[in-house]
């Protein structure tokens, strides 16, 4: 199906709803994401990853939008405001890190929750510094364990709001840095 454009309110009744296949995205390699063909869809981290994987985020993008009409008055408006992107890792982060990382410009804010899966089962919950533009999950105790999700939206200029829960083993450590 393609791409549809919509003017004026639209409304539906049940919602819309994203589903099928295509709806999962499998990244295996260093990837900068788009908002056409990442947001809105599962990104699954998984498969054989490539050492030092990179996940690149699209740059914020809110210079068309005004809070008295929107995001303009061209439908093609490159707003990105409100893209959400999540992160899914199906298999152990193993020998190498899963890198998340912004355009430098834009940073983290929010909170991430570590679970420590081995015996211990400590949990710590970590908040970006101001500074951090970057992930790190290195499959040990900054997470990246199987299971683990990150879901990370467009807030505003500047800002990516993060949310989520790695596994980890060993004592949690912080995910966050500038990268």
């Amino acid at each position: 199906m393609a791409q549809t454009t919509f003017q004026g309110p639209v409304r539906s009744l049940n919602g819309f709803i994203t589903q099928g296949p295509q709806n999962v995205v499998n990244v295996t390699s260093s990837t900068a994401l788009t908002v056409a063909a990442h947001a809105g869809k599962i990104i699954t981290a998984g498969g054989t990853l490539a050492a030092n994987l990179t996940i690149t985020l699209p740059a914020i993008n809110v210079s068309a939008y005004s809070s008295v009409s929107g995001p303009g008055a061209d439908g093609n408006s490159p707003n990105n405001q409100g893209a959400v992107f999540t992160i899914f890792v199906p298999t152990t982060v193993a020998t190498s890190t899963l890198k998340i990382v912004t355009d430098g410009t834009d940073k983290f804010v929010g909170s991430i929750l570590t679970v420590d899966t081995d015996s211990s089962g400590a949990m710590a919950g970590f908040a970006p510094a101001s500074s951090n533009d970057a992930i790190n999950l290195n499959g040990s105790t900054t997470g990246g364990v199987a299971g683990s999700y990150i879901q990370i939206t467009a807030l505003s200029s500047a800002k990516y709001m993060v949310q989520g829960v790695v596994n980890c083993t060993g004592s949690p450590a912080t995910p966050f840095a500038d990268s």
